[in-house]
């Protein structure tokens, strides 16, 4: 029998125009799934949201946005609402109540 793979929630809720931490979420996000013995979901959140659009990369750290969003491949969440914008990537917009059920999922949940 195979054993489920462990599973992490992040949730970015930093503003990038002011902080490196969503750059430095997203870098650890990347490198967290491409050891493909953890599935990993990221989960934008506000200002957050804005990590995922063409101007990102003008944001501080940006050039991690371009680098390691496109690898976490259609595991990127946004909170319903947030997005201003067409995203860079592919993005599901959630509720609330769809983030505390994918919340309680998950083995470990982290918040930047």
């Amino acid at each position: 029998m195979r054993a489920m793979p462990r599973s992490i929630l992040i949730i970015i809720e930093s503003d990038p125009r002011q902080s490196g931490r969503a750059a430095e979420a997203v870098r650890i996000a990347a490198g967290i799934g491409a050891w493909k013995k953890v599935d990993v979901a990221v989960y934008l959140r506000g200002a957050a949201a804005m990590i995922a659009g063409e101007e990102a990369g003008e944001f501080v750290d940006g050039e991690n946005f371009a680098r390691y969003l496109p690898l976490l491949e259609r595991r990127v969440y946004a909170q319903k609402g947030a997005m201003a914008a067409q995203p860079a990537v592919p993005i599901v917009e959630i509720t609330d109540e769809q983030l505390a059920g994918m919340a309680a999922a998950r083995d470990c949940v982290l918040r930047f």
